[in-house]
């Protein structure tokens, strides 16, 4: 398996990967934003994409979004082809296309927004913290981006302070986590159980 960062000569890769972001989205429901062909070409275009691949075959990918001019940087679009699923690919990938993004923009603050416990305990292993949307960035452009998916009009009810995803940020400022930061599976699990009952609460009055 190779996880190298992308270029143009990933481009044939681009229908794959947005057809794969698409068909995890309908099994899981929720929380994936759709990402046309074209979309990802210009991220393996600027070398701002890791792609994972096993001999010629499409395995996994991860692209980097760039926010209010390079102070934000996003994590973005992660998907493993359910062939390569099960493997802990996905956590590879994202130690890979974290690096990357300290290395390009070693300054910027790395944020993401998941439903997914295990990229959750993934994000929370490479240092990112939950916080709240606030926090993140206020580049409508990046909040556009959640159109696509179905939970879009919670995010909008709620003035785009929460959704059912999870806020995490990294802060390359920040001091070190210490042992009372550690968070479980379980508390993740509680985190988004919580969330969930008040939106769908929200919903129904």
């Amino acid at each position: 398996m190779k996880l190298v960062v992308a270029n143009e000569s990933h481009f044939k890769y681009a229908h794959i990967i947005s057809d794969t972001i698409g068909e995890s989205a309908k099994v899981r429901g929720t929380g994936i934003a759709k990402r046309t062909p074209e979309y990802i070409q210009k991220k393996l275009q600027n070398g701002n994409a890791v792609i994972a691949l096993d001999g010629e075959t499409f395995a996994g990918f991860c692209y980097i979004e760039v926010w209010g001019h390079e102070k934000f940087v996003a994590n973005s679009g992660l998907i493993v082809h359910p062939d390569y699923r099960g493997q802990g690919l996905a956590k590879k990938i994202k130690q890979r296309i974290f690096d990357l993004s300290r290395t390009k923009f070693p300054d910027s603050k790395i944020f993401g927004i998941t439903t997914g416990l295990a990229v959750m305990k993934i994000n929370y292993e490479l240092g990112y913290k939950p916080v709240t949307f606030s926090e993140l960035t206020d580049d409508p452009e990046f909040w556009k981006g959640c159109q696509t998916c179905k939970n879009f009009d919670i995010l909008t009810r709620t003035e785009q302070k929460m959704c059912l995803c999870t806020g995490m940020l990294h802060d390359p400022n920040a001091q070190p986590a210490t042992k009372k930061d550690n968070v479980n599976s379980k508390a993740f699990t509680r985190l988004k159980s919580i969330k969930e009952q008040l939106l769908l609460k929200k919903k129904t009055k």
